[in-house]
């Protein structure tokens, strides 16, 4: 029997997403093409696959059998022929997708756009977000290229590297009455706090620290990315606990001002992750290489 390997990929995206609009989005397709793609693969495999249901399209039996099988097959397929071909950056024309989390985004993607445009002006990104589930990247069925950020209980199918640690400090106004160069334990805990709340476990991680020294935080305001700091920040009394290379960044708006935290917060580990099936691709080799390097150069 004769298989289009074309629909395989479209089928693992299925598997995640559980709905034609969302893995059409995620393929770079539209929904009618995805549809088809889902007529063919039932045809081919001669099983409905997906139901329908209230809340999403819920995998068969048979579906739920054949993911790994599959998943399996294109990796085995990838690193035979993707590891003969070379590769040229300066010539390379594809779009690629990655998914870093808010911080690496913030700190870690504009460096990287700027070495790609220097050396493989042909590569585009797609930056697609990563949060707290893996699954929802796409990069456990190789859709997506990589992730970057913290990198917990990682499936067998995934290859996980260290890039690089971070520190903790504090950000307040340039005129803040209270705080000077320096901050104490009691000067931190009475002031009122701006709290980040980015999806994954950075922020677990933050909150541990916190518990480790001792220290107690009463928070005026939660907000959802690094980018709100600044403005928040800047209008009021209130201190901002971030990654030090958020800080460095923030220290540049003459408004504010970085300032040690009050104790020793520890460190957080950046990784990047990626499906086997790109183990031995040249041109994944070479942008995991360009990513490493950008990241040693913070």
């Amino acid at each position: 029997m004769r298989y289009d390997l074309n629909l395989l990929p479209v089928f693992l995206t299925l598997m995640e997403e559980r709905s034609v609009t969302r893995a059409a989005e995620r393929l770079g397709i539209t929904q009618p093409a995805l549809s088809n793609a889902l007529a063919r693969l039932r045809d081919m495999l001669k099983d409905p696959l997906f139901i329908r249901e209230r809340y999403g399209m819920q995998p068969t039996q048979k579906a739920e059998e054949l993911a790994p099988v599959v998943a399996a097959a294109l990796a085995s397929l990838d690193e035979l022929v993707l590891g003969q071909q070379g590769f040229d950056p300066a010539r390379a024309e594809r779009l690629v997708t990655i998914a870093p989390n808010s911080y690496v985004e913030f700190v870690l993607v504009p460096s990287l756009v700027a070495r790609l445009r220097e050396r493989a002006p042909g590569i585009r990104l797609r930056l697609t977000p990563y949060g707290a589930d893996l699954a929802d990247t796409g990069v456990i069925s190789g859709v997506t290229a990589m992730v970057l950020g913290r990198v917990n209980d990682p499936p067998d199918n995934l290859v996980v590297q260290h890039l690089m640690d971070d520190s903790l400090a504090c950000v307040v106004r340039a005129d803040h009455p209270v705080v000077n160069k320096r901050m104490s334990k009691q000067q931190y805990e009475q002031l009122k706090h701006v709290n980040v709340l980015p999806p994954g476990r950075l922020r677990v991680g933050l909150f541990q620290a916190l518990e480790r020294q001792g220290l107690r935080r009463e928070v005026a305001v939660s907000v959802t990315h690094f980018l709100a700091i600044p403005e928040m920040v800047a209008v009021t009394d209130y201190c901002a606990t971030l990654p030090s290379l958020i800080c460095r960044r923030l220290a540049n708006d003459p408004r504010l001002k970085v300032v040690p935290a009050p104790a020793d917060l520890g460190t957080f580990p950046v990784e990047m992750a990626w499906h086997v099936r790109y183990r031995h691709d040249p041109a994944h080799q070479w942008l995991r290489s360009l990513v490493s390097e950008v990241a040693s150069g913070l």
